[in-house]
């Protein structure tokens, strides 16, 4: 199997590896409460998708 001839320098290393970055998520909104969630998921604090309640959340009670 073939070899590198010569090591790579840091510099060189550096360059290539600038692009290494990470990305911030895309956020949308949600229809129902207009919170920030992710898109094509269920909203985590109402459980809304798509205009419709597919996660039913309780309400806390206070006794």
């Amino acid at each position: 199997m073939a070899q590198p001839k010569r090591r790579w320098s840091k510099q060189r290393t550096h360059k290539r590896r600038s692009t290494w970055k990470l990305e911030t998520p895309n956020l949308a909104t949600c229809s129902h409460c207009h919170a920030p969630v992710m898109p094509h998921r269920v909203c985590p604090t109402c459980g809304y998708y798509n205009g419709e309640e597919v996660v039913v959340k309780e309400t806390a009670k206070n006794d």
